[in-house]
């Protein structure tokens, strides 16, 4: 597997990929900006009379149960048949689950309706997809005691897809790979949104790239390069934000390789030996 971040961003840029967004009614400016800003072109079609025809014109699709409803994910249903049908990736977050039933229930229902290429929340909502008994506080993560590097693998095999689990250290895996992306701030986490944009900024890598774990990897690591960046300059989480856009569209590849920090499976597996 090579992995370059930089020559992936670079992909994006250059093709200016069209992502369509079903997706947290909270966070919706923040991903259409997110996306924009790194060269991309979101559109946020959450109509079911167009959401079939909007997918087949996209090179990704990003569903996000933030804010779902039932008419909402009958939306998704109906978008993510035709992301399929199309041969583009999908990318779901599991926003929230492990909160309520419900959530629980509709993601099950994506997951078996629509062939996901890609699985991202934090660690408790993965957990719980993974089949964990774990609850979620709303939308902010949980402890845990299960091995995530497992939890990952095994919701990999399962549903075939790469699995992203985000939190202080992300990983991404598939069903025989896995990597740590070290990268981010702790400032991230003060801001709302910043997990949705995450997710909105792996649909536009992964709509360049076909290895989801490097479209995966690569589109953290920029994303995350940029917020440690920004952090560098903000006063505090308003100014952060405001900042993060400027980090990610003044980003360079010089920069990228010389900040990412990532870690095989091989180091992780030792590490894990350790404990």
């Amino acid at each position: 597997m090579i992995l370059d971040a930089a020559e992936v961003l670079e992909r994006v840029r250059r093709d200016k990929p069209l992502v369509h967004h079903l997706t947290n009614f909270v966070t919706i400016y923040d991903c259409a900006n997110i996306v924009k800003v790194f060269g991309a072109s979101p559109v946020m079609a959450h109509a079911r009379e167009e959401v079939a025809d909007m997918a087949k014109i996209a090179s990704s699709l990003v569903l996000n149960i933030g804010t779902l409803t039932t008419e909402f994910v009958e939306a998704m249903l109906l978008a993510g048949i035709s992301a399929n049908e199309k041969k583009i990736p999908v990318v779901l977050d599991v926003c929230g689950a492990g909160a309520t039933r419900f959530r629980d229930d509709k993601c099950q229902e994506i997951l078996d309706a629509v062939e996901v290429s890609i699985i991202k929340g934090n660690s408790s909502e993965v957990a719980r997809i993974a089949g964990e008994d774990v609850l979620t506080r709303g939308v902010d993560a949980a402890d845990i005691e299960a091995n995530l590097l497992g939890v990952a693998h095994s919701l990999a095999r399962e549903r075939g897809c790469t699995v992203v689990i985000t939190g202080k250290d992300d990983i991404v895996a598939d069903m025989k790979r896995a990597i740590w992306v070290h990268n981010g701030h702790p400032m991230m986490a003060n801001v709302v949104g910043t997990g949705c944009m995450a997710t909105s900024v792996i649909g536009a890598f992964a709509a360049v790239e076909t290895d989801h774990v490097v479209a995966s990897v690569s589109g953290l690591i920029c994303y995350e390069v940029a917020a440690e960046i920004a952090a560098l300059v903000a006063a505090g989480p308003g100014s952060f934000k405001e900042n993060l856009y400027d980090a990610v569209y003044n980003l360079d590849s010089e920069t990228i390789r010389r900040m990412q920090k990532i870690e095989l499976e091989e180091k992780i597996a030792l590490h894990n030996m350790a404990d």
